[in-house]
């Protein structure tokens, strides 16, 4: 099977399969009343299936614009404040989430046929945590993020290099250095949606949105 530029690779894609993993049983009727514990179950379970990087997830944002962007980032915890990632402000998503501060986030887990997608605002954990974020990345993930160089256009190979180099030096002088640019953010769910695939795509769909006293719960169309 190849790609043929005749159609477009439709045949290509349209071969491929769909759906191929294996679910776990999901009762759905005895979901909880509140997403976090069932999200916190699905993870575990896609940990035990093997899924590389469960922990990856797309962000969704809105530039300044108007229009939308996405990349895949790592999500760092979960907790009743929400879903934590952290980024530069000065790149392109920090840009973005200063324009528009909300973000959708996607979770995709094949292996287990699931995904999970999280709707919210986004807002700013503040200095401490943002500083224990940075302090806690690989020495080479504090370099690069001290350069501040993120997004923006590279003329020459060679000034990655010498960036790092400075960002480094900066480093060994102050192992405690953390950019203010470096922020730990938080989506603040106002819908989590969990979907778990079926080949007669009679898939499972189950929708929490946030209420004046909680959640809602809503199974949903597949």
């Amino acid at each position: 099977m190849r790609w043929s530029e005749a159609d477009g690779g439709r045949s290509f894609l349209r071969a491929l399969p769909v759906l191929s993993g294996s679910a776990p049983p999901f009762n759905i009727d005895g979901a909880p009343d509140e997403p976090l514990p069932l999200f916190a179950e699905w993870i575990e379970q896609a940990v035990q299936a093997g899924v590389p990087e469960p922990h990856a997830m797309t962000i969704s944002t809105v530039d300044a614009q108007g229009a939308p962007r996405a990349r895949v980032l790592i999500v760092k915890a979960i907790d009743e404040n929400g879903w934590h990632f952290a980024a530069s402000s000065a790149s392109q998503k920090g840009r973005d989430l200063s324009s528009h501060p909300v973000a959708a986030l996607t979770f995709h887990w094949p292996a287990v046929v699931r995904q999970v997608r999280v709707v919210g605002t986004v807002v700013d954990d503040g200095a401490q945590a943002s500083a224990a974020d940075f302090l806690s990345r690989p020495i080479g993930s504090r370099a690069m993020a001290l350069t501040l160089r993120q997004s923006q256009p590279l003329a020459d190979a060679a000034e990655i290099d010498a960036e790092l180099d400075k960002a480094h030096r900066k480093l060994a002088d102050d192992p405690e250095l953390a950019p203010v640019e470096w922020v730990s953010y938080s989506v603040r769910p106002t819908q989590v949606e969990f979907w778990q695939g079926s080949p007669d795509r009679k898939h499972l769909r189950l929708s929490y949105q946030r209420t004046d006293d909680g959640w809602e719960r809503t199974r949903l169309w597949p």
